[in-house]
């Protein structure tokens, strides 16, 4: 069974960094992809950054290219462990994030994703 725990969010001041972490228990597809997600209030769910756990191929979302690195450590013998550096942080960065992963090729859609977590929040202040 799969169990993704997210932690490391927080309040910050805009132009601050936090990192995210996410911690991928029984989750062993070498050709699939994980990512992070966040939806603010009233907003649907939107796709951050994804990576594919094979190739390590990243993607981002237009809006934090630059600014956030998404990143994975499946080293022998680690927790496949899955982060997220967030640099000169913005309000509209403000959301719950969330940790998720499929078998499959990376997508930006929610909807193929099979695995969440419960979600961290992040509250980014002018």
């Amino acid at each position: 069974q799969v169990q993704l725990v997210e932690s490391g969010g927080g309040s910050v001041q805009a132009g601050g960094s936090l990192r995210l972490s996410c911690a991928a228990s029984g989750y062993t597809y070498s050709r699939g992809c994980m990512g992070w997600f966040r939806q603010a209030p009233g907003k649907e769910r939107e796709g951050v950054a994804v990576i594919s756990t094979g190739g390590g191929n990243t993607f981002y979302l237009n809006s934090v290219k630059g600014r956030f690195t998404i990143s994975q450590d499946n080293a022998k013998n680690a927790k496949n462990t899955l982060y997220l550096q967030m640099n000169s942080l913005k309000p509209e960065d403000t959301g719950m994030y969330y940790c998720a992963a499929v078998s499959g090729s990376c997508s930006w859609s929610p909807h193929d994703f099979s695995y969440w977590g419960q979600g961290t929040q992040v509250t980014v202040s002018s």
